[in-house]
Order: C-alpha cells, then structure tokens, then sequence
C-alpha cells in the first residue's frame, strides 16, 4: 500500500502534517504497519483535510521530531 505523503512536509501546532494529514505518529509506523491499521489511517485522511484546512505548517518535519516520536512509540 503507497504511502499518502505528498512531500510537502510541515507539522501544524498538533503535529499533524498539512501535506498529508497524518499525525507524525503515524507517519513514524507507517512502514512498519499492517495494511488494515493503513487503512484505519487513510479513512482518516479526507475528514483531517477538511477539519485542518485553517491551519497553517507552523513546523518542519525535523530529524529531531522523527526521533522524538519513534521514540515516543517502541
């Protein structure tokens, strides 16, 4: 299953990318996730879109936010 990043990374102030809408939780699983939990995420998507479309990338997806998080979830 393709992963829905758009490479247009940026976190808003609930760390949820505003090119793809997942939490950057579930950006770090991503790869490692089975197809229903990818599924459970991409039914999220299109209602995140909508519920953001006010927000703005406050932040970068940064190395050091990456770590953070994986390291936040093993």
């Amino acid at each position: 299953m393709h992963s829905p990043c758009v490479a247009r990374c940026g976190l808003n102030e609930d760390d949820y990318c505003m090119g793809c809408y997942r939490h950057i939780d579930e950006i770090v699983v991503w790869s490692s996730a089975s197809d229903q939990q990818k599924k459970q995420i991409l039914a999220q998507l299109e209602a995140r879109k909508v519920q953001f479309s006010d927000s703005e990338n406050n932040q970068t997806l940064s190395r050091a936010k990456w770590l953070e998080a994986e390291k936040r979830l093993i």
